[in-house]
């Protein structure tokens, strides 16, 4: 058994290879066989008185049997190389037993050069130096397996017993084991890889036919004890023998190369360029036994990457040109990468020269290819997508123009910003607008303005401080979040640093400037405002920093600090935001307050209004009406609203464990309705109170009905198609109403108190209660009346055909756990018929 591999020097393709070792090995080997064959001459040599065949008969014998033996040989392809398995254990085996042991290395080294020869003359065309090295590697073994078995045994027309077989057998284990590592180590030494694998794949493929060899060299030994004329028998068995290794070997290298395909296509299944490229070129190796493959890669910029793995596994990678067209070598396969009418990339393999490709070969290489085609495409447009997921995510951010952050971006960083303060921990916001902004847009044009816009940005940007937050709110609106506000003591200090700051950026950006040509001076107004970042809410403090701003330009100053005489909300509307949020964290300061809605026939509970009430640890209870609209302006919203959702879908649940079958309702504002997520986080709180849709029923205003926004009509829709129910409350309030009817489908219509209140005096509010309770009929919906405060009231809507009612003369709102006893009351009365409310008044 030998390695076959020959190619290009190791130095030019294999960095990791030594070509001085290969040599070196070579030579040493050449001269162990030299040395071998001339001390075996030296031997003395005994045969047999009245031997029938001559020494030299016996020496030509010998050197016909290694000859015959490499000829005879099968091949199968390892990592870049071929390994032939002979006969040679079989032939050397016969040579023992009929030939003087001293003239076995010589006879080695004269049959199989010759064998080697003819055979490279004929077919192989590999050099002499290699033809060199396989004879000597023979010739070597040879010698080391003849010393082991005269070293156990005298072989030479010996008798056959156990002691004679087991000598020759471990002569031929010596003979397997030398060739194999000499032609591992060559392989090894020659591409800089570790020795172990050439050599068991060597041993595994040889293994069978080394016991066959083997067994066939004792077979041949005993026939010629017995009688030679037997051996006329051998060739038919021999040859089938033959053929039977040839064809284990060639099954065995056709799951091998499947398994490999398999493997190596399945590898391919990576997110980047060079990933797949390195998986291509290791499958390659694998699949092909190559002595190198090169993965060329047409980028979309024009630009063509080479990745090239040797055998040692080493890859590297650089940028080439075009890869050249053309036929490849007789010892390369090449083929274009394509998908469709796109190209994305050439793939080479070389082959070792002592085994070039077959036809086989280029057949894998083709759907090889293929495969290696389709993941680079993929490569390459998960790369884009890549790209064109970060300027997505960049752009959804960032001011196009500027490059600052954007208004939404503005939100959510500054948010997060100040939750990361301590609670006193002063910020300041500055919001800056360019005056005169639209005259030089008109003047000088949009490109003018453009550039205007991003000298102003980059002045600003140079003047923040790293900790700031600095970004474009749209059109000439700057502005800029302060959290590094030094503390000094006086509470005075903040507003000083913060005023100190703006006129320093007003005075910086006022310095001259060219614009388009034309030199002016860029004068803005900025307006301050400072908070507490435990009681700051950023779009709180945006709206008064506008304020403030538009104050700097009514006053024709620079800069101005917000007043609050100037603006009519709620002198501690920040601080009431900010303690609203520790009140959302804590869980017992928000409680609901229900109050339920009668039927006005039988008095049976027909729903029950979630209403929300804060006991504030400091400011004592407060209704709705003193913290909703500042909620609904912040961006705590969407948690305040999922807060009192899950608070009144636990009450439903609560209700349903004691038998009681009564929707809750609960008001939606009109900014929740334009968040498309709201149905999926609805439904979450429904599965995971485990209560039906059609027990919730969602309250939607009169700013809902007038909006004609295609996403809120997209949520409701949503939310109708769940089961969950939709009730316009305040109706009649406004003549949208009823077009928004055309647009949604509701359940329930809820009459607004101002009408109920006025309806017995008032023809005109009595006429529009019976309008809308007629309504609701024709098109099949619940109607309830709100604010029912007096018996004269409740007469009065139920005259007018109105089913349902809540208000004071009924219940007031009251705490969850007492509503529902309330509740079984009322369903216990209605259907023993006890206490029904008739439009008389009676009960």
């Amino acid at each position: 058994m030998t390695s076959d591999s020959a190619g290009d020097p190791p130095d030019r393709l294999h960095p990791g290879g030594s070509p001085a070792r290969v040599h070196l090995l070579t030579a040493a080997v050449a001269l162990t066989a030299l040395a071998a064959t001339a001390v075996g001459w030296t031997v003395p040599v005994t045969l047999p008185p009245g031997d029938p065949l001559p020494a030299y008969a016996r020496f030509g014998i010998a050197v016909a049997a290694f000859a015959l033996a490499q000829l005879a040989r099968l091949r199968f392809r390892t990592a870049a190389g071929m390994v032939s398995i002979t006969w040679g254990e079989a032939a050397l085996i016969v040579c023992l037993y009929l030939v003087p042991a001293g003239w076995l290395p010589t006879a080695a080294l004269l049959g199989a050069g010759a064998a080697w020869t003819a055979m490279s003359l004929l077919a192989d065309r590999r050099p002499a130096a290699e033809i060199v090295r396989i004879t000597a590697s023979l010739t070597a073994a040879t010698a080391l397996a003849v010393a082991v078995a005269t070293a156990l045994g005298r072989p030479l027309l010996a008798a056959p017993t156990p002691e004679l077989a087991l000598a020759l057998t471990a002569g031929s284990v010596t003979y397997l084991l030398v060739t194999a590592w000499l032609g591992g180590a060559q392989i090894a030494l020659r591409h800089g890889t570790p020795i172990v694998p050439p050599l068991l794949a060597a041993v595994r493929g040889k293994l069978l036919m080394f016991v066959g060899n083997v067994a066939v060299g004792l077979v041949v030994v005993a026939l010629l004890e017995l009688d030679p004329r037997w051996l006329l028998l051998l060739p038919p068995p021999l040859w089938l023998l033959q053929q039977t290794y040839r064809h284990r070997l060639r099954a065995e290298e056709e799951r091998r190369t499947w398994r490999t395909f398999a493997e190596a296509t399945a590898a391919l299944n990576q997110l980047d360029e060079r990933g797949v490229a390195g998986a291509a070129a290791t499958g390659a190796l694998g699949l092909f036994g190559a002595e190198t493959v090169d993965v060329d890669v047409a980028r979309p910029d024009g630009s063509w990457w080479r990745y090239r793995m040797d055998a040692g596994g080493r890859l590297r990678e650089r940028e080439i040109g075009p890869p050249p067209g053309g036929e490849p070598g007789p010892h390369e396969l090449a083929r274009s990468l394509t998908v469709g009418d796109t190209t994305v990339g050439r793939l080479r393999v070389r082959f070792p020269r002592s085994a070039p490709p077959c036809d086989r070969e280029r057949d894998a290489l083709a759907a090889f290819g293929d495969a290696l085609a389709a993941a680079l495409h993929d490569a390459a447009t998960h790369a884009e997508l890549r790209l064109v997921t970060a300027q997505s995510s960049y752009d959804a951010v960032h001011d196009p123009l500027t490059g600052l952050v954007n208004r939404a971006a503005m939100l959510g960083r500054g948010v997060q910003a100040l939750r990361q303060l301590a609670h006193d921990q002063p910020v300041a916001l500055l919001l800056l607008d360019i005056n005169q902004f639209k005259e030089v847009n008109d003047t000088l044009g949009h490109s003018a303005g453009d550039q205007l816009l991003r000298l102003t940005a980059n002045r600003l940007g140079a003047l923040a401080h790293p900790s700031d937050l600095l970004g474009r709110l749209g059109g000439d609106e700057f502005a800029l979040l302060m959290t590094s506000v030094p503390v000094i003591g006086d509470r005075a200090a903040p507003m000083a640093y913060a005023l100190r700051t703006a006129r320093e950026i007003a005075e910086r950006l006022a310095a001259p400037t060219e614009v388009a040509g034309v030199r002016m001076s860029v004068e803005v107004s900025v307006g301050v405002v400072v908070a507490d970042a435990g009681t700051a809410d950023l779009t709180e403090l945006l709206r008064r920093a506008d304020i403030a701003m538009y104050q700097a330009k009514e006053g024709g100053g620079s800069v101005a600090v917000y007043d609050s005489a100037r603006d009519d909300a709620s002198t501690d509307q920040l601080a009431l935001l900010a303690e609203l949020r520790e009140a959302l964290a804590a869980d017992d300061q928000l409680v609901l307050a229900l109050q339920p809605a009668v039927d006005l026939a039988t008095g049976a509970p027909t729903g029950v209004e979630a209403l929300i009430r804060w006991r504030h640890p400091r400011r004592g209870w407060l209704g709705p009406s003193e913290f909703i609209r500042p909620v609904e302006n912040s961006e705590q919203l969407g948690t305040f609203t999922r807060y009192v959702l899950d608070k009144a879908l636990a009450v439903a649940a609560d209700w349903a464990r004691q038998g009681l079958d009564v929707p809750i309702s609960v008001n939606l504002s009109a900014r929740s309705l334009l968040d498309p997520a709201l149905p999926d986080e609805i439904g979450d709180a429904l599965r995971r109170h485990k209560v039906p849709p059609r027990r919730l029923v969602l309250e939607i205003t009169e700013t809902v009905v007038m909006s004609e926004l295609e996403v809120i009509d997209e949520v409701l829709a949503t939310l109708r198609s769940m089961g969950v129910q939709l009730a316009v409350d305040d109706f009649g309030t406004g003549f949208s109403s009823l077009t928004f009817l055309t647009r949604i489908a509701v359940d329930e219509l809820k009459v607004d108190r101002s009408f109920v209140i006025r309806m017995a005096e008032s023809p005109e509010a009595a006429a529009i209660v019976r309008t809308t309770v007629g309504l609701a009929h024709e098109l099949g919906l619940r109607v309830v009346a709100e604010g029912v405060e007096t018996a004269e009231q409740r007469l009065t809507l139920a005259e007018l055909g109105c089913t349902a009612a809540q208000g004071y003369h009924f219940f007031k709102p009251m705490p969850a756990d007492k509503i529902g006893a309330v509740l079984g009351t009322l369903r216990d009365s209605a259907e023993s018929n006890v206490f029904p409310l008739r439009a008389d008044g009676a009960s």
